[in-house]
C-alpha cells in the first residue's frame, strides 16, 4: 500500500480533527478477486444485494465540480438517496450543515491519497426510484428539501436537478464482516459494470482519532492475508461515470 508522504501525513492529521468519520478503501486487482475473496472467507450467498443509479448531464458537468447525486435501491424492500461534495474544507461548510443529523463530513484514505467529502443522506422507496428512473415521476421528489438546497448550492449554474440523466444501473453486492485479530468490522463491496468490468473494494469505517492505527493494523492483516496493497486503484463511482458518459456520447 503506497505510503502517503510526510506532508500528506501532516496534512491527514489536522483533517482527521475536524471531520465525523474516517473511511480507509483498497480496491482489490482484477485478477485477484477470487484468491482474496476465498482468503477473507467471503461468502456471495452472505452479500446485500443493491441497485446503483447515478444522476449527472450528459457531460457529467456535476462531476467536473465534485458534486455526486445518487439513489440507491437495497434487497429487501429499502432505497437511500445521497448528495455529496468532495473535496471540501470543513472549516468551510456551513454551521447548518454540520449540525443536521442527515450529514456526514468524512476522509476517505486510499492508498497513497485522501479525499475530503461532505454528504447528505435520504431514505426513498425503491418503487420511486425506478418511478424517476423511467422518467414517471421527477428525480428530485427522491432527494429531501435539505439535499435538494445543498445540490443547489453546489452545482454548476443552470444544471436543474429533474433535468440530469439517469446512469445506471449497476449490482453491487455487500457483506459485511468481523475480523476477529482487529476487532474491526470490513466491508468487501463488489461493483458490477454493464461492460462485465469489475470491482472489489474491501474497506473498513474508524473513527477519526484512531485513524493512523487503524491503517497500520488493516494494511498488516491484508498483507498476512496476501491482499496486493500495491495494484492500481479505482473508484466505483469514477468508473460508473466514466463508463455511461463515453456510452451516451
Amino acid at each position: 500500500m503506497s505510503a502517503l508522504t510526510v506532508e500528506q501525513q501532516a496534512e491527514l492529521l489536522a483533517l482527521t480533527k475536524s471531520v465525523d468519520s474516517v473511511e480507509l478503501k483498497l480496491s482489490v486487482a482484477d485478477d485477484e478477486h477470487y484468491s482474496t475473496a476465498t482468503a477473507l472467507g467471503l461468502d456471495p450467498i452472505e452479500a446485500e444485494i443493491r441497485q446503483v443509479f447515478f444522476f449527472d448531464t450528459a457531460d457529467l458537468d456535476l462531476d467536473g465540480t465534485g458534486v455526486v447525486v445518487r439513489a440507491r435501491r437495497i434487497q429487501g424492500g429499502e432505497a437511500d438517496s445521497v448528495v455529496k461534495l468532495r473535496p471540501v474544507v470543513p472549516e468551510e461548510l456551513s454551521d447548518d450543515l454540520r449540525k443536521s443529523e442527515s450529514s456526514k463530513v468524512e476522509v476517505d484514505i486510499m492508498p497513497g491519497k485522501f479525499v475530503c467529502s461532505a454528504s447528505l443522506k435520504g431514505k426513498s422507496d425503491p418503487d420511486d426510484v425506478m418511478r424517476a428512473i423511467s422518467g414517471k415521476r421527477d428525480i428530485e421528489a427522491l432527494f429531501s428539501k435539505e439535499q435538494r438546497a445543498f445540490f443547489e448550492s453546489n452545482a454548476p449554474k443552470g444544471v436543474s436537478m429533474n433535468e440530469l440523466a439517469a446512469l445506471g444501473p449497476i449490482l453491487t453486492l455487500k457483506q459485511k464482516f468481523l475480523v476477529k485479530a482487529l476487532q474491526r468490522e470490513l466491508v468487501a463491496e463488489l461493483w458490477f459494470y454493464p461492460d462485465h468490468t469489475r470491482i472489489l473494494e474491501l474497506s473498513t469505517k474508524c473513527d477519526p482519532d484512531e485513524t493512523f492505527q487503524a491503517m497500520a493494523e488493516v494494511k498488516s492483516y491484508l498483507s498476512e492475508k496476501g491482499v496486493d496493497l500495491d495494484s492500481k486503484q479505482r473508484t466505483k463511482t469514477k468508473t460508473a461515470l466514466d463508463y455511461f458518459a463515453k456510452r451516451r456520447n
